[in-house]
């Protein structure tokens, strides 16, 4: 079986973010980004995931983060299996404990993203439609559509559960 060579380096050019954490360089990404660290729920091996992060406050440390395919994502269907989630953001690391927000302040935390990232919104908008299946075009309606299809989970450090 022959290797598609383009494949590959697609395959790379995405996972390159995980490996600027794997090499102490997720400093480089900021709080846009976290790497999730979680326990296959059928094979037992640790995965690692680079997620975007929606929300971030630096003194919890909290970050909020959106499931981009909805609750049958692997890497969501792990951490409600395992619970043994670890956080890299930026240059802090933490076992992290998570919970799904609720309706409204999951649409709170998306709004503030969208005014945030008002120059990245035809992007942003493109691509959770392309998700989505539906044309979003960030109406507040559709905004409270979107998180009933695509849930947003927050994480935390362990010791400051709620």
């Amino acid at each position: 079986m022959s290797v598609n060579p383009k494949r590959a380096i697609l395959r790379y050019i995405f996972r390159s973010p995980v490996y600027l954490y794997r090499w102490h360089l997720g400093g480089l990404l900021g709080h846009r980004f976290l790497l999730l660290s979680h326990t296959g729920r059928r094979s037992g091996l640790r995965r690692q995931t680079v997620l975007e992060v929606i929300r971030y406050q630096p003194r919890v440390p909290e970050a909020v983060v959106m499931s981009g395919f909805g609750s049958k994502s692997d890497w969501l269907q792990n951490i409600e299996a395992n619970g043994d989630e670890e956080i890299c953001i930026a240059s802090k690391h933490f076992k992290a404990c998570h919970r799904f927000l609720s309706e409204s302040e999951a649409e709170d935390a998306l709004q503030a993203y969208e005014s945030r990232n008002r120059l990245l919104a035809p992007v942003v908008r493109r691509v959770l439609s392309s998700l989505l299946g539906w044309a979003y075009t960030g109406s507040s309606e559709e905004r409270r559509r979107v998180i009933t299809q695509l849930p947003l989970i927050e994480f935390r450090p362990r010791d400051m559960a709620p």
